[in-house]
C-alpha cells in the first residue's frame, strides 16, 4: 500500500488596487438602456394580453322585439318570455325586461315596441 501526499501551494499575485472599466455609460447610454427595458416589458405585456382578447359571442344577449297589444301587460308578456327560455321567474324576468328597455314603471302602451329577452 502506498500513501500520496499532496502539498498546497500557495502564490500570491498582487491586485491593483482597484480596477476601473474601459467601459462607462454616458447619460444618453443610460437613458436607452432604460427606454429598451421599457420597451422590452411593454413587448411581453402586450404578447401576454394578446390571449385575452374579448369577444363578441359571450356577451351579445338574444333579444327579440315584440310590439305590445291592446290590454296586454307587463307580466303577460314575461310570462311568455319565460315560457319561452324556461329560466328563472316571471318576476324576474319582468324587471329584466324593465332594465333592457330603460322603463321606468311597468306602464306599457299599445304598439309599444320592447326588447325581450330569447335566451
Amino acid at each position: 500500500m502506498s500513501t500520496m501526499t499532496i502539498t498546497p501551494q500557495v502564490s500570491y499575485r498582487p491586485q491593483s488596487a482597484a480596477r476601473k472599466s474601459s467601459m462607462r455609460l454616458t447619460r444618453r447610454g443610460r437613458l436607452v438602456v432604460f427606454a429598451f427595458g421599457v420597451l422590452v416589458a411593454f413587448a411581453l405585456g402586450v404578447w401576454f394580453a394578446a390571449g385575452s382578447v374579448a369577444t363578441q359571442e359571450a356577451g351579445v344577449e338574444q333579444v327579440e322585439v315584440v310590439t305590445v297589444a291592446p290590454g296586454e301587460t307587463l307580466w303577460d308578456i314575461a310570462a311568455d318570455a319565460v315560457a319561452v327560455t324556461g329560466e328563472g321567474d316571471v318576476a324576474g324576468m319582468v324587471a329584466r325586461i324593465e332594465q333592457m328597455n330603460d322603463l321606468e314603471s311597468s306602464m306599457l302602451f299599445a304598439g309599444q315596441e320592447l326588447r325581450v329577452p330569447t335566451e
